[in-house]
């Protein structure tokens, strides 16, 4: 076991004691507690970590035994909401079956980590949360044994009953929770070890399964109020444009029609947060009692748009910077990928410099360099953006979707003036995330309307306004080189990233500190269009392009491209080149051989094309192999087979399924979505035209296999898709014999496979 101080009595454990009930209430401070464990024969004090990782909850126990525990994070699919409750039920001690678990609402002055985001929910909450079981496991032994006059030593605890051997006495937690309540807050508690686990380690069901197949209201699209109001808004038709006048004569005596007016959601005085990325602030709103009212409304609107003065600069800048004799116009997908292609790399920053790589390229028998694209991607949950709002004069509830609830309590707080604490903002479960509900310009949009017209309101995007409105995933370009010697072995690796509007450069990943002589540069390309975070960020391009080229290179060498990754890892682990590389050789090499093992990479068995693909983001090691054949000139892929390294898994069947999930996304995503602009208007608004992998698309089979190391949880809920992209490119090259160098690879897939099968 390991011991877990819980803070300085009750200053930084926070309890928070009722008697309500006659049960036993315990708020806990989930990050302020110091860890003491053996290391080197040393005690290690592990400090309280930043404040932007802190986080809060609450565990209630009944008095009939019942245990509810409150989920703080936001649940968009990841099963946090399931799996973040298994550690404290683990170190409480009692029966799943007699837990029940809520959604917290946000609250500032309890909790500082209510994000879902950057896949760090079991991993930052790994210890606190357990910590918060084993101390009220500790204040019910303690209750328990002043009530029998024994040592708590004496006593024990299994699914939620305390025994004393000696006397034959027991009782459940809830006949002892009012006296437990009593108790004073324990300094210091006793982890278990992880051989004790009943509850981590085994498959849970999804706590909300049965309201999700029985059509429970879960998400923030089914909340209904009788006095509400359905909003939906008008944005400019391009990015660059804005709000001019309109006529809303006739939309306004449409039946169900309340009124029809503008609002500024962000006006240019207000301070914004960091999640109030907007691509228009300017918008007409459409009040009505009906959505379907709503939206005829929309159509009957006549509204004129004009070019924003300072956007159309900018747009004129990057049409001379392409080369274009005349600026004026909005942004086409032709000048971005002119932009990035040829003038990006004029504009480098020297991130990270290993040895001398100009005079290893200099030098070189042969250098091989390639240049990978990729377009804007939209998130396209499958729940549009939505949010209910009712704000009055002195407070706002606020109820529906949201990855990033303590920002957009804030950027509420900016907009209308009301104090924070007369701000509620309830999280529902989302139907998607992606990265997009990261961003609350819809949150906001809908406080301020509901203000405006005084009564409850509840906004809904439709597919188009969700599609067209961004938030995308940024544009990127990187140009890899590899120098090679007279004999063939790699002396210098050089990669050259970007974007627009953000560059995909992880500078101390892999294969930095495995190369003596290597460079990372970065570069940006301003854009009128708004960008922000996509399934793991950045890593969703650059891990595909990198692992192409590696593939690529181990093939002008003459190598078996995943011992040349192997051979390039056990450089890294036992010589290591600089000090900031970022990754665990040991463990990257792990899984690139337990997945070779698995797939039976040597044994010659499949007569498949494959691909392999090892990548590292979020804590986490990842590596795919790839099986596909083309057929009628589709591809068909039959099996990928997966090793993960997350550090212990908390809840399999869950776990298993955000890789097999993280899989497909990665693949449809390379292969088939692409949004373009045509003078600044979006070419793809729908289904119809931005295309998403289908049922029939997805892999056959996914072999899911994780690495059993006990290491603490690290991040799963992005990790699987990045590197899927890079295998399924090689497993393509096989295939058809070419290299694909830009996404998406579907069009050029199928006119090469007919040419092949012509």
């Amino acid at each position: 076991m390991s011991k877990v101080k819980t803070g300085m009595g009750r200053r930084s454990f926070i309890k928070n004691v009722s008697l309500a009930g006659g049960g036993l209430i315990i708020g806990f401070n989930w990050l302020a507690c110091k860890r003491a464990a053996e290391e080197g024969g040393k005690e290690m004090a592990l400090e309280m970590p930043d404040e932007w990782f802190e986080m809060n909850g609450y565990l209630k126990i009944g008095d009939n035994g019942v245990v509810t525990i409150y989920s703080p994070n936001p649940e968009i699919g990841q099963n946090v909401k399931t799996s973040m409750p298994m550690l404290v039920a683990e170190e409480l001690d009692v029966d799943w079956k007699n837990v029940i678990v809520e959604q917290a609402p946000l609250n500032t002055d309890v909790f500082t980590r209510q994000l879902a985001g950057g896949s760090q929910s079991i991993r930052q909450g790994w210890e606190p949360l357990r910590m918060a079981g084993a101390t009220a496991r500790k204040m019910l032994l303690t209750a328990a044994a002043s009530e029998w006059d024994v040592s708590v030593s004496e006593l024990s605890v299994e699914n939620g009953i305390i025994s004393h051997t000696d006397s034959d006495r027991s009782l459940g937690f809830g006949e002892i929770a009012k006296a437990a309540a009593q108790v004073e807050v324990p300094e210091e508690v006793e982890l278990k070890d992880n051989s004790d686990f009943k509850i981590i380690g085994t498959s849970r069901k999804n706590v909300d399964a049965k309201g999700m197949i029985t059509g429970k209201p879960l998400y923030g699209i089914d909340v209904h109020r009788d006095d509400m109001l359905i909003a939906m808004i008008v944005q400019p038709p391009a990015f660059g444009m804005e709000f001019k006048s309109m006529d809303a004569a006739r939309a306004k005596e449409m039946s169900g029609i309340i009124d029809v007016f503008t609002i500024d959601t962000y006006p240019e005085d207000m301070e914004r947060e960091w999640s109030d990325v907007a691509a228009f602030s300017k918008l007409v709103v459409v009040v009505g009692e009906s959505t379907w009212q709503v939206m005829q409304a929309k159509k009957a609107l006549k509204v004129e748009w004009d070019l924003n003065p300072k956007l159309t600069k900018q747009i004129q800048i990057l049409e001379k910077s392409a080369g274009l004799a005349e600026g004026g116009g909005l942004e086409n997908s032709d000048i971005h990928y002119s932009l990035m292609a040829q003038l990006g790399s004029d504009n480098s920053e020297t991130v990270r410099k290993d040895g001398d790589p100009e005079a290893a390229f200099s030098n070189a028998a042969r250098v091989i360099e390639r240049s990978y694209t990729c377009p804007f991607l939209a998130h396209n949950c499958m729940e549009p953006m939505n949010f209910f709002a009712n704000v009055t004069n002195d407070k706002a509830e606020l109820l529906g979707p949201i990855q990033t609830p303590e920002y957009a309590e804030k950027s509420v707080n900016k907009r209308l003036g009301l104090d924070l604490e007369n701000i509620d903002i309830q999280m529902t479960r989302m139907g998607g995330g992606f990265g997009r509900r990261l961003y609350g310009n819809f949150l906001v949009e809908a406080a301020v309307i509901s203000q405006k017209m005084g009564v409850p309101i509840k906004l809904v995007y439709t597919r188009e306004d969700d599609m067209t409105n961004g938030v995308y995933r940024p544009a990127y370009h990187v140009t890899y080189r590899a120098a090679l010697d007279g004999n063939n072995n790699l002396t210098a690796f050089h990669v050259n990233a970007g974007g627009m509007t953000e560059s995909p450069l992880f500078a101390d990943r892999f294969p930095a500190g495995a190369v003596d002589n290597y460079l990372a540069e970065s570069w940006t390309i301003e854009s009128n269009i708004s960008t922000g975070a996509f399934r793991a960020p950045r890593s969703n391009f650059i891990a595909g392009a990198e692992q192409s080229f590696l593939d690529e290179l181990a093939e002008e060498m003459g190598q078996d491209p995943i011992q040349f990754r192997l051979d390039m890892l056990k450089r890294a682990q036992n010589d290591p080149v600089g000090e900031n590389n970022d990754y665990d050789a040991a463990r990257y090499a792990g899984v690139l051989e337990v997945v070779r093992d698995k797939a039976g990479w040597n044994n010659g068995s499949s007569t498949s094309s494959r691909g392999v693909a090892a990548y590292y983001c979020h804590n986490s090691y990842v590596a795919q192999i790839l099986d596909m054949n083309l057929i009628d000139n589709e591809p068909v892929i039959d099996k990928v087979t997966c090793a993960v390294d997350c550090g212990i898994v908390v809840n399999p069947d869950a776990a298993k399924n955000m890789v097999e999930g993280g899989t497909i996304d990665g693949i449809g995503h390379a292969l088939y979505s692409e949004l373009t602009f045509k003078d600044g208007v979006t070419q793809q608004n729908n289904f119809d035209s931005y295309r998403l992998i289908r049922h029939r698309e997805a892999p056959k089979k996914i072999d899911v296999h994780f690495i059993e190391n006990g290491l603490d949880p690290t991040g799963l809920g992005e990790p699987p898709s990045p590197p899927v992209q890079g295998a399924l490119a090689n497993a393509l090259y096989k295939a058809t014999g070419k290299r694909i160098y830009k996404q998406p690879f579907y069009p050029e897939i199928s006119t090469e496979s007919r040419e092949i099968k012509t």
